[in-house]
C-alpha cells in the first residue's frame, strides 16, 4: 500500500500543461516566473522534442516587447492591395513583429530549464479524464494527475456540429530568395487580393525581409483545404508575375487553423481547461492566436489565485458576438471575402481595425467598423444567430 501511494504521489502535479506548443510555453513560463506558484509542483508534457522550424509567429504590438530579442523581422508599414481598393500605410504606434518557430521553442527551452519546480515529460498523451477534485493524464507510459491541467491538444468536436459555421484558415509559405529584388523591406503585405479568387477568400501575405528574401504565403478563408499543388502553383505564379526571374525555397511552411464561433469552452471543468486554439483562443475572424492566447494567461495567472473553478474561467464577450456575425456572413459568402476586407480598409484607419482585432476598441469604433460592412447581409446573420448571442 505504500509502494503503490508513493507511485501515485510521483506522478501528482499542482498542475499540469498538456502540449508543448507556443500557448502551452507561454503558460508554463507566466507561471513559472509568477512567485506565488513557487510551491507548485509543475509539469509539462508534450511529445515532441520542439527542435524543428515548424512555424512563423506574427503579431502587433505597441513599442518594444517582451520578445524583441528573438524577432527575425519587424514592419512599421504596411500594404492592402485589391482592385476594388489599394492602401499604403503607416503601422504606427504599432510595429508588427515575426519570430521563427525555433527560436522561441529554444528562448523558452533555455528559460524552463532554470525552474526548479517544473518539468517537461516527453510522452504522449491518449487521454484525459476529470473527475470533482482532479484530472488525471493518460500517457503512453504513465498516468499523472493534477487538481489544475490546461490542455492544448486538439478539440475537434466542433467539426462535429452544423449549428456553428466553421472555416479554415489555411495556407502554405514558400521563404525564397529571388533573382531579382522585387520585394520592399520597409513595407509588408498584409494582404494582397490580386490573386484569382475562385469562389473563396484567398490573399497572399508577404514578410519582407530585404528586397530578395521573403516569405510568400498563398492563404484561403475556406471551408475546405486544396491540394498541396494547388498552393505551391499559385505561389510560383504569383514570383513570376512580380518578376522574381530565377528563385530559390530556403524554407517552407504549413498550417490550417479553424475559425468559427464554436463554443470551446463547454468542454471545461472544474479541473480542466482547454487553452490555445483548443481552447477557442483563437481569433475567429482572423486566425490569429499569439496575442489573444497572452492577453487570456495574463487573466488567467489572476484567476488561479483566487483559486475558483477552471469551468468559470472564460466569459463571452462582445468581441465574439461580432466574430460569429463576421464569419457567418463569409461562411455563407466566401465569394465576398476580398469586398468585406476592402470596404474595412477603406472605410477605416488602420489603428482602429487593429484595435478591434485586438479587442480594446471602444463600442463607438465598433459601430463605425461594422458600417463597413453590407448591412444587410449582417442584419441577417443577427438574425440568424439571435438564439446564440
Amino acid at each position: 500500500m505504500f509502494i503503490f501511494e508513493s507511485m501515485i504521489e510521483k506522478n501528482f502535479y499542482d498542475i499540469i500543461i498538456c502540449g508543448g506548443g507556443i500557448t502551452g510555453l507561454l503558460l508554463a513560463k507566466k507561471i513559472t516566473d509568477d512567485a506565488y506558484f513557487k510551491s507548485h509542483k509543475i509539469a509539462l508534457i508534450e511529445k515532441e522534442d520542439k527542435n524543428k522550424n515548424d512555424r512563423t509567429i506574427s503579431f502587433w504590438e505597441e513599442g518594444n516587447g517582451e520578445w524583441d530579442s528573438i524577432i527575425c523581422g519587424s514592419w512599421k508599414n504596411a500594404n492592402f492591395i485589391s482592385d476594388e481598393y489599394e492602401s499604403s500605410f503607416k503601422l504606427r504606434p504599432y510595429t508588427y513583429k515575426t519570430i521563427r518557430g525555433i527560436d522561441f521553442y529554444n528562448y523558452f527551452k533555455k528559460e524552463l530549464n532554470n525552474k526548479n519546480n517544473f518539468k517537461i515529460v516527453k510522452d504522449n498523451i491518449l487521454k484525459i479524464r476529470s473527475d470533482n477534485s482532479y484530472s488525471y493524464v493518460k500517457t503512453i507510459n504513465k498516468e499523472y494527475k493534477a487538481p489544475r491541467v490546461f490542455s492544448s491538444i486538439p478539440n475537434l468536436e466542433y467539426k462535429n456540429q452544423t449549428s456553428i459555421p466553421v472555416l479554415q484558415q489555411h495556407f502554405i509559405g514558400w521563404f525564397v530568395k529571388t533573382e531579382n529584388s522585387i520585394f520592399n523591406p520597409n513595407k509588408l503585405i498584409f494582404m494582397d487580393f490580386s490573386v484569382p479568387q475562385k469562389g473563396n477568400t484567398r490573399f497572399m501575405y508577404i514578410l519582407p525581409f530585404d528586397k530578395n528574401f521573403a516569405l510568400v504565403e498563398y492563404t484561403l478563408f475556406s471551408k475546405k483545404t486544396l491540394k498541396k499543388e494547388e498552393y505551391e502553383y499559385n505561389i510560383k505564379q504569383y514570383l513570376e508575375d512580380k518578376n522574381a526571374g530565377e528563385f530559390k525555397i530556403v524554407d517552407k511552411e504549413a498550417g490550417s487553423i479553424p475559425m468559427t464561433g464554436y463554443n470551446f469552452s463547454k468542454h471545461n471543468n472544474s479541473t480542466l481547461l482547454h487553452i490555445g486554439t483548443s481552447g477557442g483562443w483563437t481569433k475567429a475572424s482572423t486566425g490569429f492566436t499569439f496575442k489573444k492566447s497572452i492577453n487570456k494567461i495574463e487573466h488567467l495567472i489572476q484567476y488561479l489565485k483566487s483559486n475558483k473553478s477552471l469551468d468559470k474561467f472564460e466569459n463571452k464577450t462582445k468581441f465574439d458576438f461580432y466574430d460569429l456575425l463576421f464569419l457567418d456572413v463569409l461562411y455563407h459568402h466566401n465569394e465576398k471575402g476580398k469586398s468585406l476586407f476592402s470596404g474595412m480598409f477603406k472605410k477605416n484607419k488602420p489603428q482602429r481595425i487593429f484595435r478591434f482585432l485586438d479587442e480594446k476598441s471602444t463600442f463607438s469604433e465598433d459601430v463605425h467598423l461594422m458600417l463597413s460592412f453590407p448591412i444587410g447581409k449582417f442584419v441577417k446573420a443577427l438574425i440568424k444567430n439571435f438564439s446564440i448571442l
